[in-house]
């Protein structure tokens, strides 16, 4: 034990060692070496000096051994800073001061700094600082305690004092020039932060002052190593602020905390927010803003947050139901599967022990107050709970998040997944099912679905999960009894709710009918082989679907599961539909009874069944007609009554019409075969679409939208009906209208088909299809709303038509293109989303598709510029910024991608064949030649053309893929490019003559080809002039003009690119030499050339096609 402290003004001893200059310096290991600098004279290298120096040499080698180093530095500062207890040891020892001590550190300290931050010894040194002066700090408060217990301040000691050196010469280090200098010391200063428990006042104030700077360094790793100081200085900052009245001196120390939650949130460097996501303090006011991490951009923060920071957050039922919901829903639905893993993890290893430790408590209780057994280890997961697992789907509010599309559903499939010890306890016994709560009710729907759709039927141990369920879960027959009860109980609970006489009615009623979904759900599931049990469920079923208070979800599953009961077959199927007309008639009888039931004059079935279109319009063009009924004979009703009443219609025809929908949805028959389906089209469809009730109206234009899938007849009846639907009615009818034309159109695709023509009859004859026309119209009307809905679901409808190739109109295509990049649709993210996919995927399927995308590019662009520019001029912004608008060259690049032949289907395996120069091979030779048209035009603005040409120098133009019509029509375009002079500028002249190049290697390979004499390999002319063989055929009139026009364009085009380039001489001799040698040797392929025979010159391609260079804007002319 060292003596008392040495006085700090006592000069050290002089040594006897010679002084030398000191070249001692850390060893870095690493491939990058640090770059050596002269280090000045620094005194004599002492023993002190020599020791230390050792001590951080070891350091920077292992970690392993930093234990025993930090014992050996603080031996020698005990020395250097406390008088020895044994004098007789202290005589064969040079007698050095503290302040020796603490510049020798310093001065090790200071060769940290120019290690680069790929060098891992710099970071294993600044680890042992970090643990140095925690050990010497704590050795120090203990000798100052007992030197003065009742001292209720910090006192100053030898390693406080050593902290505030080291930081103080940091401190002017943390704003240099050299980044790496300025990380190191941004990097040992955080970390000394870390690592002690208190620090000068003054001190402190500097500190969070410089960090506050850098926190908005260039340098991502500067700014990751200052949030992770201001992290642990940010709590104490806000606790003094908030007790302080006065203004500080400085406002940048101010707002700590805010300030890093605007790193946070804006930081483009990931690294930076998730340094922080996991080194802020918790606290009530900044948890919002950590959870906020769960929509982070980059998926390594999100995965922090589900695997590091909310296991670390504690109880999860501190969080609100809001915060739970989102975090499961963003966590299980994320793109990334280790984010998604992290969240299911979250969910059945951490807050279901945290729902079952007060159980777990209770067992332990009851274990130790009998004197059985031993306590259970912390870390070992809680025995398998029925009562934690309902508290876990409590407090993720199952009701509302259990739902079909629900959250709650996949992670209860999660759930099962991840913890078998409860697949293999939960049991459902009779007891289970008498007194059914939601959550219990969920639990059995849950384990149900994973028994039987797991893909690994043997998941639970040696058991399969099949012979799992149906040992647990009851038979058909009881099964439907259970169902029975809660369907009475739903009942009873929705008469107690109309009649409003228990105020938490409706809660039991939400709660009652979640229930009986769940075993609907579980009953959809079932086999119904079991005679017993399938007559059973067939009689509920058959009853529960005439209930007129069932709610609507509930009887789209009663459906779908009387359907299933009834059969597969065609005579479950017509035995399904007359259950169905029998239960409609039943609830009407019901709703409104016999006696005030009313009498409709309805028309025969020959006479109505083929369309009501004679009855949606009047002379005055309104959308329906009155429908005919018959006046109630006897007294006038009172409004009140008369209101009642219609109110009482609306809601019996909506039940009816809706249980009408559900039958609709689960048959597949022919209409006109089926007299069930005839009747109820007559009885109840056709008048509801008569209806002047917009609801009424609405629901019966769904259902006849169905019957028309099941008829073609029907359908070409009623096809015109829908379109007018769309142009006169409301936004919610418009988008019924356009769902119904496209599921009528992919169903019955013939309805476009072009007409047939009859050479017998002399009357004149439609060459289109008269439907077509309207069509397109109102698709082309809906892409122009106003209304978001509508103009989403018209580009999701026009896109499965279009896919289907029903439509092919080149107009409505650009139509699409020009709304996806439309500003004023960057707020619809349903358009946005639909379109995505599209147009990639309509591309890429067929070559004809992308010829069509071809054609419409130079238009789209020259759209999307004027757009801009009108956007420019009305908010009378900058081009750089223009908000909401896609820059124009990632328009051009997303064109590029959708016309590259290379991400056609079939273009790799036709390759090399002539499927490939008839399809999918030349869609950039004609988007070239497309494109130089439009500059040719000279009707293109700069910034249209500095895009076009961006275009034209990253097109792909794979080898013998084009045929010669079309490679004419691009080298002509080219000449005429040449000769207008539009490559005014380097980059877009290298563009033009690259092209060039190209477009006449091939041409003369086509030409040789024509005559035949290259055999498997290229053959290419020497010169521009053909060669002429006197006792050769003449070839064929039309290859000799192609290439007399095609050269004499070239020459022209070159002698006028030479004239704009007059000043660039060397340039334009290599030029001239390229030109003189060859015609063409650009591209990905190398080629070689061999010496000339009879033919010309012979050059050997690699494989592979040829593909423009890509030419950025500081590409220079060669």
């Amino acid at each position: 034990m060292p003596g008392r402290v040495a006085r700090a003004g006592r000069s050290s001893a002089n040594s006897t060692v010679s002084r030398k200059t000191s070249t001692q310096q850390l060893k870095s290991a690493g491939r990058n070496s640090s770059p050596t600098t002269d280090v000045p004279d620094e005194g004599a290298n002492t023993s002190l000096r020599r020791a230390i120096c050792t001590v951080f040499g070891d350091a920077q080698r292992s970690t392993a051994g930093h234990r025993k180093l930090v014992i050996s530095l603080r031996k020698i500062q005990e020395q250097c800073a406390y008088e020895p207890v044994s004098l007789t040891k202290a005589k064969h020892q040079e007698d050095f001061e503290e302040e020796d001590f603490n510049s020798e550190v310093v001065r090790c300290v200071l060769r940290i700094l120019p290690v680069r931050k790929a060098e891992p010894a710099g970071d294993r040194v600044v680890r042992f600082l970090g643990t140095f002066l925690n050990s010497a700090g704590g050795k120090d408060n203990q000798i100052a305690s007992q030197s003065d217990p009742d001292s209720a301040s910090l006192p100053e000691t030898p390693t406080s004092r050593l902290v505030s050196q080291i930081l103080n010469t940091l401190l002017q280090l943390l704003t240099t020039k050299d980044k790496v200098i300025r990380f190191r010391a941004t990097q040992i200063t955080s970390h000394i932060i870390n690592s002690l428990d208190t620090l000068d006042d003054t001190l402190f104030h500097q500190l969070r002052y410089a960090l506050l700077k850098r926190i908005h360094d260039k340098e991502s790793m500067v700014r990751l190593q200052a949030v992770y100081g201001l992290g642990r200085l940010a709590a104490e900052v806000e606790d003094e602020d908030k007790g302080e009245d006065s203004d500080s001196e400085d406002d940048v120390g101010r707002g700590v905390l805010e300030k890093l939650l605007v790193v946070l949130q804006n930081d483009p460097a990931a690294e930076v927010r998730r340094n922080l996501l996991l080194n802020l303090p918790l606290t009530k006011e900044v948890l919002p803003y950590l959870l906020e991490r769960a929509r982070d951009s980059d998926g390594a923060t999100r995965r922090a947050l589900y695997a590091r920071l909310l296991p670390a957050l504690g109880d999860f039922r501190h969080l609100s139901l809001t915060h739970r919901e989102k975090l499961l829903r963003w966590g299980l639905r994320d793109r990334d599967e280790s984010v998604r893993k992290a969240t299911a993890r979250l969910f059945h290893e951490r807050w279901i022990e945290d729902c079952a430790a007060l159980p777990a408590a209770q067992a332990a209780e009851e274990t130790e107050g009998e004197g059985e057994g031993a306590q259970k280890p912390t870390n070992q997961a809680a025995d398998p709970s029925l009562d934690a697992l309902l508290e876990l789907l409590e407090r993720i509010d199952v009701v509302n998040s259990g739902t079909e599309g629900g959250i709650a559903l996949t992670a209860m499939g999660e759930f099962w997944d991840g913890r078998p010890d409860y697949v293999e306890y939960v049991s459902f016994p009779d007891t289970f099912w008498e007194d059914l709560n939601p959550e219990l009710a969920f639990v059995a729907r849950t384990f149900n679905g994973f028994c039987r759709f797991s893909k690994d039927p043997q998941y639970a141990g040696h058991r399969n999960l099949n012979t799992l369920v149906e040992e647990k879960l009851p038979e058909v027959t009881k099964f439907g009894y259970f169902l029975e009860r809660e369907l009475n109980k739903l009942v009873e609970t929705m008469h107690a709710a109309a009649t409003g006489e228990d105020e938490d009615a409706e809660e039991d009623a939400a709660q009652k009918e979640f229930i009986v979904e769940q075993l609907l759900h579980m009953a959809l599931t079932f086999d119904y082989s079991d005679e017993v049990g399938r007559r059973k469920m067939f009689g509920l079923m058959r009853e529960a679907l005439a209930l007129p208070d069932l709610p609507e979800e509930s009887t789209r599953l009663v459906a779908e599961v009387l359907r299933l009961v009834c059969g597969e077959d065609a005579k479950g199927e017509r035995e399904f539909c007359g259950i169905v007309l029998e239960a409609i008639a039943e609830v009407h009888d019901t709703i409104l009874g016999e006696d005030e039931e009313t009498a409709q004059d309805t028309s025969s079935v020959d006479e109505s069944f083929h369309s009501a279109t004679e009855y949606a319009e009047d002379e005055n063009g309104d959308t329906v007609a009155k429908s005919k009924s018959k006046k109630k004979s006897g007294e006038e009703l009172s409004p009140e009554e008369a209101e009642e009443k219609a109110v009482k219609e609306i809601m019996v025809n909506m039940k009816c019409l809706h249980i009408a929908l559900c039958m609709l949805q689960n048959v597949g028959c022919d209409l006109e075969q089926n007299t069930h389906l005839v009747m109820m089209l007559n009885n109840l469809i056709v008048p509801a679409v008569r209806s002047q009730e917009a609801p009424i109206r609405e629901r019966g234009l769904l259902c006849l939208g169905l019957c028309c899938l099941l008829g073609r007849n029907l359908a070409e009846e009623n096809l015109t009906l829908f379109l007018h639907c769309f142009t006169k009615g409301h936004p919610a009818l418009q988008t019924i209208a356009l769902q119904i034309i496209a599921d009528i159109l992919i169903t019955h695709p013939t309805l476009l088909a072009e007409p047939n023509i009859d050479a017998s009859t002399t009357t004149e004859q439609p060459e289109t299809n008269p439907l077509l026309k309207p069509v397109l119209k109102v698709f082309s009307k809906s892409l122009k709303s106003d209304d978001p809905s509508v103009q989403s679901t018209g580009a999701t409808a026009l896109s499965k038509t279009m896919l289907s190739r029903l439509i092919t109109d080149a107009d409505l295509l650009k139509q699409l293109v020009v709304a996806y990049f439309d500003p004023d649709t960057s707020t619809n993210a349903q358009l946005n989303q639909s379109l995505s996919y599209f147009l990639p995927v309509y591309c890429h399927s067929r070559a004809e598709n992308a010829h069509r995308m071809v054609r419409i590019a130079p238009s789209v662009i020259a759209k999307l510029v004027v757009i801009r520019e009108n956007l420019l001029d009305e908010a009378d912004i900058d081009d750089d910024s223009s908000e909401g608008m896609v820059k124009l060259g990632t328009v051009g690049q997303m064109l590029l991608d959708w016309t590259d032949p290379r991400k056609i289907v079939g273009f790799a395996e036709a390759a090399g064949t002539t499927a490939t120069a008839d399809g999918a091979g030349e869609t950039q030779y004609l988007l070239v030649e497309r494109l130089l048209d439009r500059m040719n035009s000279n009707q293109v603005s700069k910034d249209e053309k500095k895009v076009l040409f961006s275009i034209i120098g990253k097109v792909h133009l794979p080898n013998g893929a084009c045929s010669p019509d079309l490679l004419k029509e691009c080298c002509s375009e080219v000449a005429v490019a040449y000769e207008q002079g539009l490559a005014t500028d380097v980059t877009s002249r290298n563009v033009l003559k690259k092209l060039q190049n190209l477009l006449m290697e091939q041409m003369n390979s086509v030409m040789a080809a024509e005559r035949g004499g290259g055999g498997a390999e290229e053959t290419v002319l020497e010169t521009t002039e053909l060669p002429v063989d006197a006792g050769a055929e003449p070839t064929e009139p039309e290859l000799e003009e192609t290439e007399g026009d095609i050269m004499a364009g070239f020459k022209e085009g070159e002698t006028a690119a030479a004239e704009e380039v007059d000043d660039e001489s060397d340039v334009t001799e290599v030029q001239k030499t390229l030109r003189d040698t060859t015609l063409g040797a650009t591209g990905f392929g190398q080629t070689t050339i061999g010496a000339p025979d009879a033919e010309g010159t012979r050059v050997v391609l690699g494989d592979g096609d040829t593909e423009m260079m890509d030419v950025d804007d500081e590409y220079t002319e060669v």
